[in-house]
């Protein structure tokens, strides 16, 4: 029988291209512990269009 974890899959996006208005979108797929951090993930991750490190916010 499967163990149910605190562990879930969240998806972050880049909070600077939405504002650019530029076509397409940054994404990424990360794991969090729901348990141990409540609030909602922002992490620095390179987005390809704008060809630079920016921050990725998760969305529910």
């Amino acid at each position: 029988m499967a163990k149910k974890g605190n562990r879930v899959q969240v998806i972050l996006e880049c909070t600077e291209h939405k504002e650019s208005g530029m076509p397409g979108m940054s994404r990424y797929i990360s794991t969090k512990n729901k348990k141990n951090t409540t609030e909602r993930l922002e992490l620095k991750k390179y987005n390809p269009v704008l060809k630079r490190s920016t921050i990725h916010k998760e969305i529910k």
